[in-house]
């Protein structure tokens, strides 16, 4: 029988909801089990649509590297960036797990750029997110990774919703969410400002800026901008819950996915986001290497429009890797039992002094 989503969740969503030291769980995590099996109802409207999508995508590719401006190529480039953010900084660290706080000018960029990439309001995108944590690789998931790797990167939008992912969804608290005027303005008015945000400027713009012709900027600049940063939203659904290390929790799917990190501008260190989702880097990383939503936040924080950044100590890390890592872990630091002794000899220690 599969996990029914009435139990304990397996993950936290706040730091308020760690129960340990460590920011985990006392208990034992149930070990993960097959999806329940029942008769999945398609949305034929989002079949032909998503069909439609990846299809004009393909030529827009062709397209690309046949007939499309240079100025074309870019500009759709910018729009993956700005629209990436939009999901990475805005609905999901800034909006879904509150890792950090943002003034009302970086909120209204962000909720602009949130519209561009089209992936639902961030208010309903945040929502959805926070019942994938709470009730991770149960039927309360909303792309339930147990369900398959289709099922998880798309499978899940071209069907109808399990019934447990509406019922938890209508139980989380989301009065943050509903408080933000920015969140309810762009709620409001979203079937207005999207289309205009997501298709029609980014059609009209190449035509009109640098005379493209409609068709290279409709397949280009558009589709196939707009399809692949879904695909990439995507794959921190399947392929970071399916393939990669776990060295911070080896008892959950989500792992450290080197190639989605760097396609999703720093969200593919997942099994350290599903043990830390309160950390603004949703990593443990020293640098921007990989992790450009990091650089933005950072950014911001330097002017003073981002502040509260939440993050986790070496300390809290290093308990939670040794209790429940896969002993993936990279090197500590200095004196790490692991560490290279080649490294040792040959290391420079400047203003050194006897014990």
């Amino acid at each position: 029988m599969a996990p029914n989503a009435t139990v304990e969740a397996t993950g936290v969503l706040n730091e308020l909801d760690a129960e340990t030291i460590d920011g985990g769980l006392a208990k034992d995590v149930t070990p993960l089990k097959r999806a329940e099996k029942r008769k999945i109802k398609l949305v034929w409207r989002n079949v032909i649509a998503f069909g439609y999508l990846h299809l004009a995508a393909i030529y827009g590719a062709f397209l690309m590297l046949t007939s499309a401006r240079l100025y074309t190529i870019i500009f759709a480039f910018v729009l993956y960036v700005v629209s990436g953010l939009g999901i990475t900084a805005g609905a999901h660290r800034l909006w879904a797990h509150r890792s950090y706080k943002a003034k009302l000018p970086l909120r209204i960029i962000l909720a602009v750029f949130n519209t561009i990439a089209f992936q639902d309001c961030a208010l309903h995108w945040a929502r959805d997110h926070r019942v994938h944590h709470k009730y991770s690789e149960t039927d309360a998931d909303p792309h339930n990774a147990t369900r398959g790797f289709f099922f998880s990167h798309i499978g899940w939008l071209l069907c109808r919703k399990h019934p447990e992912v509406i019922a938890k969804g209508k139980q989380l608290d989301i009065s943050d969410l509903e408080s933000d005027p920015v969140l309810r303005f762009q709620r409001k008015h979203y079937m207005i400002l999207m289309p205009l945000a997501c298709f029609v400027l980014p059609t009209i713009a190449p035509v009109y800026f640098w005379n493209e012709s409609w068709t290279n900027a409709w397949f280009v600049a558009t589709l196939f901008r707009w399809t692949f940063i879904l695909n990439v939203t995507w794959l921190v659904n399947s392929a970071a819950h399916k393939w990669g290390d776990k060295p911070y929790d080896k008892s959950i799917s989500p792992s450290e996915n080197r190639t989605v990190a760097s396609f999703a501008f720093g969200e593919g260190w997942h099994n350290y986001h599903h043990v830390f989702p309160w950390d603004y880097k949703t990593a443990e990383l020293g640098n921007y290497r990989m992790n450009l939503t990091t650089a933005f936040i950072d950014f911001f924080a330097k002017i003073g429009w981002a502040y509260d950044l939440k993050t986790v100590s070496k300390e809290i890390v290093e308990k939670r890797v040794k209790r429940t890592g896969d002993g993936t872990h990279t090197t500590w630091g200095w004196g790490d039992k692991d560490q290279d002794q080649y490294e040792v000899k040959h290391a420079t220690i400047i203003n050194q002094k006897e014990d």
